[in-house]
């Protein structure tokens, strides 16, 4: 049996996290920001969907199962004690657990420190929490540095989105966290999320106040210095601006800021975008011409004041 690898004083790995609702551009934003020299991202790092399926495709073009890179990933991790890792089941998510308790005290989204102290103090009794929670951390902290190590970035980015899962991350004291929160009209998420399955317009638009509700929920906690906020507008029309300011941000060198995505190969999960060979970065407004007057009056209904809120008139 390998022998779990030695735990050492160090001062933590530079790890910044995208938070946002779905369809708000967050794969565009990490692999902006992976093709830096400082940088190096693997888009939603909790490896949502991916499973044991050999049609999954890695970033690069290659069936996850024979990616050599998620092999050199898998090799090292084992070398720092996490034999068992396989990026088709690599228990990285708080959301990956077994006990159906802990499952279940995990599904609500975040509502406000009531129901969070709630949710702390029913977690506090149940052992397979604590364990699991450290696993998490154990794991996430390892695959960070595995990829740094590999490719020799100062900052890895992760793209995971969860307000929940960003809040287990955050009590880790091998991360040094900081925050990129990302916000898109709730129009065009709605738009885009009604031509992937949503129901309604009205179940949309509720879908993305509650998540952007539960990321103010989250950063309600975190400092204002650990977090920035940044729109998918500006950063479809002002790239290079936007960008050299997030790589300030992170302490990211912006000496040149390179701007098409697909330069050099990355390893990305998640979005279906990974895939695409097209590198240009342009505002998705489709959801003027797509939506009706009556979903434009639902979605107002629903989450008008919060959209107001970040700047959308």
């Amino acid at each position: 049996m390998q022998k779990p690898a030695v735990e050492t004083k160090r001062d933590g790995t530079n790890f910044a996290y995208i938070l946002s609702a779905n369809y708000s551009g967050s794969t565009l934003l990490a692999m902006l920001l992976g093709v830096q020299r400082d940088a190096v991202t693997v888009g939603e790092m909790r490896a949502p969907h991916v499973g044991a399926s050999e049609d999954y495709l890695c970033g690069c073009g290659e069936h996850i199962k024979k990616c050599n890179f998620w092999s050199q990933v898998s090799d090292r991790m084992a070398k720092r004690g996490i034999a068992d890792f396989d990026i088709t089941d690599a228990q990285l998510s708080i959301h990956d657990v077994q006990d159906r308790y802990v499952h279940r005290l995990l599904e609500p989204l975040p509502r406000g420190p009531l129901l969070e102290a709630v949710r702390s103090t029913g977690l506090a009794v149940l052992p397979a929490w604590k364990t699991h929670l450290h696993d998490v951390h154990r794991r996430n902290v390892a695959l960070a540095d595995v990829l740094r190590e590999i490719t020799g970035a100062k900052v890895v980015i992760d793209s995971s989105k969860i307000a929940l899962h960003l809040k287990y991350l955050l009590k880790s004291a091998d991360l040094k966290m900081k925050i990129i929160r990302l916000v898109r009209d709730g129009r065009a998420v709605s738009n885009s999320m009604l031509t992937r399955g949503s129901k309604n317009m009205a179940a949309a638009a509720l879908g993305w106040r509650r998540n952007n509700e539960a990321a103010e929920c989250i950063l309600a906690n975190v400092p204002d210095s650990q977090w920035m906020h940044v729109q998918y507008e500006e950063l479809c029309r002002n790239p290079e601006q936007t960008l050299r300011g997030i790589c300030e941000f992170l302490g990211m060198d912006t000496c040149e800021i390179v701007l098409d995505f697909r330069s050099r190969e990355q390893h990305v999960l998640g979005n279906e975008m990974r895939l695409k060979s097209s590198s240009d970065i342009k505002v998705d407004e489709r959801w003027r011409t797509k939506l009706s007057q009556e979903d434009l009056a639902t979605f107002e209904q629903v989450a008008g004041d919060l959209n107001r809120k970040y700047g959308y008139e």
